[in-house]
């Protein structure tokens, strides 16, 4: 079986990508974890990558003079190392309307919301603000406007009377870890795919 080769982008710590490399050993697991990315030269989801074979790169975005310079940068390195898919974990930079659309159908990220609600940042707080009493975490196909692109996968979890946005954030961060392993093998399997604006399952 040939496996599709993975890119993962992020600026923090990696537990996303830890729980990506652990499905990825799986002998029938349909893609490959095959580069990681970086903004933050010193992120510690690069050591998490290094440390399990994995080509890792950091390129900053602070050496390019606009957001599109910065995306040709990261695109040319995913082009280089014949990346076929890319999931987002963590990664703290908005996309040129230009990567988007490069990109559309084989852009995944995951936001620690039920989207449409609560995107942005800081949304633990803004899911204890509005007071619901369930949340959870959602993997979407990237389009150009944030955390609107359609919904691949989710999966909910209580909210509990005594919360924090700490003590909810770790939460759902355990739902993230079997959520988006579940969501890349569905795109890698072609089982969904972005069609019209719309995630379609066959």
């Amino acid at each position: 079986m040939a496996r599709v080769r993975t890119a993962v982008l992020l600026s923090g710590r990696g537990s996303n990508l830890k729980s990506l490399i652990a499905a990825a050993t799986a002998a029938d697991f349909p893609a490959e974890i095959a580069l990681v990315l970086s903004n933050v030269e010193n992120a510690g989801g690069l050591e998490v990558a290094r440390a399990a074979g994995i080509p890792a790169v950091a390129i900053s975005h602070r050496d390019f003079e606009s957001r599109e310079s910065f995306d040709r940068a990261i695109d040319a390195a995913l082009r280089e190392a014949n990346i076929a898919l890319v999931c987002e974990a963590g990664f703290m930079r908005i996309h040129s309307d230009w990567f988007a659309r490069v990109w559309e159908g084989k852009l995944l990220n995951i936001h620690p919301s039920l989207l449409p609600a609560f995107k942005g940042i800081r949304v633990h707080q803004q899911a204890l603000d509005a007071g619901v009493k369930i949340s959870g975490c959602t993997v979407h196909f990237i389009v150009a406007e944030l955390d609107s692109g359609p919904i691949i996968a989710q999966a909910s979890v209580p909210v509990l009377p005594g919360d924090t946005a700490e003590t909810l954030a770790a939460r759902v961060l355990e739902k993230e870890h079997k959520l988006y392993p579940h969501a890349l093998q569905l795109v890698a399997e072609g089982k969904v795919k972005l069609e019209n604006g719309r995630a379609v399952f066959v």
